[in-house]
């Protein structure tokens, strides 16, 4: 992977909008801060990457809705993750 400005940027900013994604289709309210979304799409972003190198999916004829379908349900299990983590620590302060 390139470490380049512009692919850190696009991480960024690819993550966020997979993190918004996956938080619109998971069902409830999950009550987490932004930048745990932001981070739960990077999260999403890269293993979902990873995913469709290891399926041969990861570069397609057309547009790479396979890479993208992948990224967001690991947005999706990342985004429930986190807030099950800070579901659990609310619940720890309020004792």
């Amino acid at each position: 992977m390139d470490w380049s400005i512009g692919n850190i940027l696009w991480i960024i900013i690819g993550g966020a909008i997979v993190g918004i994604v996956a938080r619109l289709i998971l069902p409830g309210r999950q009550n987490i801060p932004f930048w745990s979304v932001i981070v739960a799409g990077i999260v999403g972003m890269l293993v979902g990457d990873w995913l469709s190198k290891l399926l041969g999916v990861y570069e397609t004829g057309g547009y790479d809705w396979i890479r993208h379908g992948l990224q967001v349900v690991v947005g999706i299990v990342a985004v429930a993750l986190t807030a099950k983590i800070f579901s659990g620590r609310n619940a720890q302060s309020t004792l």
